[in-house]
């Protein structure tokens, strides 16, 4: 079957395909001669990225084949690829891939890509790739089997995310990209990076690990890298690049490459250790058996729950997430001119570097002394300083930022003009409530009121204010410039431009925003605590904590139990432990080990002294545990039917919109992996979900992931 037949059957299965065309003009390039620029291009702006379905990968066949005949003829020295502006391509079409049911469709996808991209390290002239803009996957792909590239500075994300979704780059990057700039720093592109939540290169990255040849400025990139590519066809310009050491080294990279794995995925999500397979056997440079390596990787991968689940997570982050559900009309959101702080410790200071960055206005810490104030403003400006070290900002925006972060003991001067206050004190409703009524008692009245806490009723805390309706839960998750999520909880009396105003905050902060309804620690925290519970449970009983703790790590989560709440600490985790415990008796238990281990002062169940966590002997000696001890399995099916069940009443209450909403929160505020999909659909392809509630959480087709 010939490319142009393979890709008219394939283009039947994407019937709403954004296509892709592929322009072809001819330029004269100084003292050169004629060169053929293809330039792709979906006819829309920069909001909709440039991707390859199967009629846009027939576009660019179409365009080959008109170049190719111009090459052979001796009509054209070169060929050039470039995209349209802000976007060079940024891979297949994923809306597309989800749809395909059959194993040989899949196939015919990876081979489709592979027959038309591999024609452009074949024409009878060199070819150019010109990575004017943001560039990842099948985009940085279709690159790679070109002569030369070169990259934009101002290129703002390039990368091989398709081990983050549960693919291997497979139309040439885990065959093509070892041997162009070796096999460690190719697993770092693909697997290292990928997997630390798909982490993007910068146009100067790009250049520097020797994917590109060239770096240009980006307001005049094109005119250059074609002035650059006369050079290189006049021989003027001769590219060099290092010689690939194929022996132990090579061997090395994979075996680092499996570690990384390991230590994110555990075993439980195939993509990466498949991409290290590929990557493993080029090392012998033979592209062709890894082109044929990659397309079965691609229509096995394409066919399996680990793909469904991550275009399902991508989608939810790319896209629900920008919507909110819920969220009131944006235009009855207020300015905010001026924030205010109430606490100067590590969160709250956190916090203050948050919104100085993003908001770039004003920020007042207060605290009970000065020397906490100062501490506090004290951590921002060196955080700032960090910022300047790292080249993040130059020295004129530190020394604004700087000057917008500020500290008082006066709440009435520090928040007489604040539009918006916020408080990160102590978790404790007495503490927030006062608070809050000493804040009430300074600020305008059009300002908002916002708590951080993590556990406690946003409506209690604002029950005894003049004004209740302008009080939002704005809860963060630790540490605040990582984690994108931000719960926002509306209380009984919270009014729409409140909870408007919080949302357009939450914005311009460059979180993810989840309204979330007032009930006992929300979302992320009640999952995490009744899942957390029902290990501690078991090692209460009598289970190994070693068995315990390992249970979950079929899931491939980022942390074991024990590890998590090492994370979140014994004295946080206990407190919100007895908080669900008062709310819901039955369901949540205060572990009285865990009970002893903060009454010790201990702040980790493990000692980490080893190099790997093992159980503090002095916090072994504290455990009074029973009899029973459980399996893995056993553990590991209890905690998944606590989940479950929490996560069904939590719907039911109507704690968030949808279970979407949930998977979204966990994905984003605890890190939970890309190939579950976030949590319902996981537990739904398991059959949790209805040995628990006797039906799934999921519509059918929402997650398109195979039984």
């Amino acid at each position: 079957m010939t490319t142009t037949e393979l890709l008219k059957g394939a283009a039947e299965l994407f019937p709403d395909e954004v296509v892709t065309q592929a322009h072809v003009r001819h330029l004269e390039l100084p003292g050169a001669g004629r060169f053929a620029l293809i330039t792709l291009d979906n006819g829309f702006d920069h909001t909709k990225p440039t991707t390859f379905g199967p009629q846009s990968l027939a576009n660019l066949n179409a365009a080959i084949d008109q170049v190719e005949k111009e090459a052979a003829d001796g009509e054209i020295v070169g060929v050039g690829l470039t995209g349209k502006p802000f976007i060079f391509a940024v891979g297949a079409d994923l809306k597309g891939v989800e749809l395909l049911k059959r194993r040989e469709d899949a196939l015919a996808i990876g081979k489709g890509g592979h027959d038309v991209f591999k024609r452009l390290s074949s024409l009878a002239v060199p070819t150019f790739a010109y990575y004017n803009g943001a560039a990842m996957g099948g985009g940085v792909e279709v690159g790679l089997h070109c002569t030369y590239r070169t990259v934009s500075k101002s290129v703002p994300a390039f990368s091989l995310p398709e081990v983050f979704l549960g693919l291997v780059p497979g139309w040439g990057g885990c065959a093509l990209l070892p041997n162009l700039i070796g096999p460690e720093r190719a697993v770092k592109v693909i697997i290292e990076n990928s997997l630390n939540q798909n982490r993007q290169l910068k146009g100067a990255q790009v250049h520097e690990l020797g994917i590109a040849d060239a770096l240009f400025e980006g307001a005049d990139f094109l005119e250059q890298s074609l002035l650059w590519t006369a050079s290189v066809l006049k021989g003027e310009t001769e590219v060099s690049r290092p010689e690939i050491d194929r022996g132990e080294a090579w061997d090395n990279a994979v075996a680092q490459g499996r570690a990384i794995a390991d230590g994110k995925v555990h075993g439980a999500a195939p993509a990466a250790y498949r991409a290290l397979d590929i990557i493993a056997a080029a090392k012998n440079g033979d592209l062709r058996a890894g082109f044929d390596a990659e397309d079965e990787a691609l229509a096995d991968l394409i066919m399996g729950g680990e793909l469904r689940s991550g275009i399902y997570a991508f989608n939810l982050v790319q896209k629900r997430a920008k919507r909110p559900a819920g969220a009131p009309d944006k235009n009855l959101a207020r300015p905010v001119s001026k924030v205010g702080v109430v606490g100067a410790g590590l969160m709250a200071s956190q916090l203050a570097l948050l919104f100085a960055r993003r908001l770039e206005v004003p920020v007042v810490l207060t605290d009970i002394d000065q020397e906490r104030v100062d501490k506090g403003v004290g951590y921002v400006h060196e955080e700032i300083d960090k910022l300047l070290l790292k080249g993040r900002v130059n020295q004129d925006k530190a020394n604004r930022l700087k000057a917008l972060v500020t500290g008082s003991l006066d709440k009435a001067a520090a928040f007489g003009d604040a539009d918006f206050v916020i408080e990160a004190v102590f978790e404790e409703m007495g503490v927030k409530q006062k608070v809050f009524a000493e804040v009430e008692a300074v600020v305008p009245e059009h300002a908002i009121l916002a708590t951080n806490t993590s556990s406690l009723s946003v409506s209690e805390m604002a029950s005894q204010l003049k004004h209740p309706e302008r009080v939002v839960g704005f809860h963060f998750f630790n540490p605040v410039a990582i984690l994108p999520l931000l719960e926002i909880v509306r209380a009984e009396q919270t009014d729409d431009a409140s909870l408007a105003t919080a949302f357009a905050v939450a914005k311009k902060l460059k979180k993810t925003a989840v309204l979330v309804k007032d009930a006992p620690a929300f979302v992320v925290n009640r999952i995490l605590t009744r899942f957390m519970g029902s290990v501690l449970g078991a090692i209460d009983e009598g289970t190994p904590v070693e068995v315990a703790d390992r249970a979950l790590a079929p899931l491939g989560l980022p942390m074991s139990p024990v590890v998590l709440l090492d994370l979140v600490g014994p004295a946080v985790a206990h407190h919100v432990a007895g908080t669900l415990h008062a709310a819901f008796p039955d369901r949540f238990a205060v572990s009285e080990n865990l009970g002893r281990v903060v009454e010790a002062g201990k702040r980790n169940l493990y000692a980490y002294d080893s190099g790997k966590p093992e159980l503090d002997p002095e916090v072994a000696a504290l455990f009074q545990v029973g009899d029973t001890a459980l399996t893995e399995e056993q553990v590991r099916d209890r905690a998944l039917d606590a989940i479950a069940e929490e996560i069904g009443l939590m719907l039911d209450e109507g704690v968030v919109a949808e279970a979407q909403d949930i998977d979204l929160c966990l994905i984003t505020g605890a890190g939970w992996p890309f190939h579950l999909g976030g949590i319902t659909p996981y537990l739904d392809r398991a059959g949790v979900s209805e040995r628990v509630r006797g039906r799934k959480f999921l519509a059918p087709g929402v997650a398109s992931i195979p039984e």
